[in-house]
Parts: C-alpha cells; sequence; structure tokens
C-alpha cells in the first residue's frame, strides 16, 4: 500500500483527513456532442431542459493549473478525472490541459464518449486511463441510448476501440443500464473483450428530472436477476473480462429508484476524493447535491479543512446520508475503500466509521 493510500486510511479512522484528496475531479466543459437518455443535463427526456447559457460554459486553462497546483499544496494528489456535465474532448484547449497535467507527474483519466476525441493525440499524449461511455453492445441499442447519433457514429466509435487495442492501450469501457440495452449484458463483456478493455464498469442508470422514463422495467428487472446477469458472468468468466458484476449486482437488488446499498457500504468519498463544476462549484462526491463551498468563496486548500466539508464527513460517518445518497456514483470506489479499511483496522472499526456499530 502506497503512502497516501496508508494515510488516507488513517484519516478515516480519524474521521478527518491528514492530506489532500487522492483524486481530484475536474468539470472542463458542460458543452456536449450527444443527449444520453439517462443524463440530468443533455437527455430529451429531461422536464426542464438546460439553457443554452449554461451548455456554452467551460473553464479556462489556467483556472485549471492554479486549481490543481493549490491541491497538490495539501500532500496526496495522485490522478485527476477530467469529465464534465458534457463531453471534454469537445473543450477547445482540452490537449493543452491533458499534456499540463501529465508534466506534473499525474495519473490522468478522461470520461468520454470518444466520439469528438483524436485517437492518435490521445496516445501521443500518453493518456493514462479512459473511461469510456458506450451504453450498448449493438448499433440499435446505441443509437437508442443516443437519440442524436444518426451518422457514422457506432463505427468511428469501434474504429478508434480499434486503434487503442492495436495500439496496446487497454483503456475501460463503461455500460451505463436502462431499458434500451439491458438485454445485452452478455454482449456488452464480448465486446469488452473484443478490445482488450482493462475493465468493464455496469452501472444501473441513476435517474431523475424526468429520465425516469428510461428505468428498467420490474419484468426486465426479474430478467437480469435470472437470465441476463448469470449469462453476464458466465461470459465474463470465459473471455477473461474483468468486470464489476458483483457490486453491479448490488444495485439491482436495491430495487426501485435506488442502485445502490449505501448504509451496507458507507461513504469515504470525504476523505480521498473531490469534484469541481464548472462554475467553480465544490462537491464533496460526484453528486451535485452534496456542496461543501466554492472556489469564488476559498482557495480549496482552504475549503477541504473547513468546517461546512468536515461536517459532511462527520455526517457519512454517522450513517446519515442524504436520499440521494441512494445513486451513489462512487459505489465501487466505496466498495473497495471499505475493503481495504477492514483489512487494515478490522470489520468492527469498519462498522464504527460507517455509523452501523450501534
Amino acid at each position: 500500500m502506497s503512502r497516501a493510500s496508508n494515510d488516507a486510511l488513517r484519516g478515516i479512522d480519524a474521521g478527518t483527513p491528514l492530506i489532500g484528496p487522492q483524486t481530484l475531479h475536474l468539470d472542463v466543459t458542460n458543452g456536449c456532442n450527444t443527449n444520453c437518455i439517462t443524463c440530468w443535463d443533455h437527455s430529451p427526456l429531461l422536464t426542464l431542459a438546460r439553457s443554452p447559457a449554461w451548455k456554452r460554459q467551460r473553464v479556462e486553462l489556467l483556472d485549471m493549473f492554479e486549481l490543481v497546483d493549490d491541491v497538490r499544496s495539501l500532500g496526496g494528489l495522485r490522478a485527476v478525472i477530467v469529465s464534465g456535465m458534457g463531453e471534454p474532448f469537445t473543450h477547445p484547449e482540452i490537449y493543452d490541459l491533458l499534456a499540463g497535467l501529465k508534466s506534473r507527474g499525474l495519473h490522468v483519466t478522461v470520461i468520454t464518449n470518444l466520439i469528438p476525441a483524436d485517437a492518435e493525440r490521445i496516445l501521443a499524449l500518453d493518456v493514462d486511463q479512459l473511461l469510456i461511455g458506450v451504453h450498448g453492445a449493438s448499433e440499435a441499442s446505441y443509437r437508442a441510448f443516443h437519440p442524436n447519433f444518426v451518422h457514422d457514429e457506432w463505427a468511428r466509435l469501434h474504429a478508434m476501440l480499434a486503434r487503442f487495442h492495436a495500439a496496446g492501450r487497454r483503456y475501460k469501457q463503461v455500460q451505463v443500464i436502462c431499458q434500451a440495452n439491458v438485454h445485452e449484458l452478455a454482449d456488452m463483456v464480448a465486446l469488452a473483450h473484443r478490445y482488450d478493455a482493462a475493465n468493464l464498469n455496469f452501472k444501473l442508470a441513476s435517474l431523475a428530472q424526468g429520465t425516469e422514463a428510461a428505468r428498467i422495467t420490474d419484468a426486465q428487472r426479474a430478467r437480469l436477476r435470472s437470465e441476463w446477469l448469470p449469462a453476464a458472468r458466465a461470459a465474463a468468466r470465459d473471455l477473461g473480462v474483468d468486470a464489476n458484476l458483483d457490486v453491479f449486482a448490488t444495485q439491482v437488488d436495491a430495487g426501485g429508484a435506488a442502485t445502490a446499498p449505501i448504509a451496507d457500504i458507507g461513504c469515504f468519498m470525504g476523505y480521498v476524493y473531490a469534484r469541481v463544476l464548472v462554475d467553480g462549484t465544490v462537491l464533496y462526491c460526484c453528486n451535485t447535491e452534496v456542496r461543501v463551498g466554492s472556489l469564488r468563496e476559498l482557495p480549496f486548500s482552504e475549503l477541504w479543512r473547513a468546517p461546512a466539508w468536515q461536517a459532511l464527513r462527520e455526517r457519512m460517518r454517522r450513517g446519515d446520508y442524504l436520499d440521494s445518497c441512494n445513486q451513489c456514483g462512487k459505489l465501487n470506489q466505496n466498495v473497495k475503500l471499505g475493503r481495504s479499511f477492514a483489512a487494515a483496522y478490522g470489520e468492527a472499526r469498519l462498522a464504527e466509521v460507517t455509523g452501523r456499530a450501534r
């Protein structure tokens, strides 16, 4: 275990961080090239659409570097995730940003649908990881998930996946599951195998504001448990694909609108992670409801140890979760951190720091 990881676990045990976040999640643009049906910002199913002015918002390059260097001053920063409420590769200076992050010795991940990206520039910059949102295993489901993709996007996606595979780059694939694609789990495993994905991450769609119309039906959930999930497990085993199907199964079993049994897992994001939105809003986790401040008010390094952030850490430590925590977007990470903490401090202590020892 690295020193930063050990310090993070010590901070969880103490109830206050000893170092800054290990991972900084940067939103760089609100604009997007597509309209995923499950998206809370661009879906055509939304009851209230985002304004054109909001969609035009994006960060300035120098502001991002100033922020990253401030976070580094806290110690512990190892990785930066670049994403947005939109598609990061639509930002006109995205490759300069990635180059600047790499020059600082940081592990760089980009969350992307890949379509507007330049595969050769990604390879030239040696981007460490891509989380490629695929969301389908056939052209029909891919187009159903991205209604405005009506041209050569499916072929372009495959061409770039093939280019990365030929270059020996094992990037990750993400499959958000909803009505349109739930029947394709095993085929999604086969797609990950075809391009030698480093990992296949399944997520049950978190839905609100009208996107609930895309939720899997009760009949689909039943077939998911009895047929599609077992078939995907078998495919992953036979093809040697690393997929988070055990975690995904807990999402399925949560039932209804819930996608994460957070009370059984615990939340540790306040010690290892932070997200900053395009407008400077600083979030406790990836959940846009859990705001801890703004860079317009204080520098990140001061917000990190300020009362608002610490109060949220203490709230999560008591197991007093928000309703939206039942759709946790950091489920995989929380599961891994919980296991690491239990290995270091024991299951009884894990229960204490997650509010379950009562």
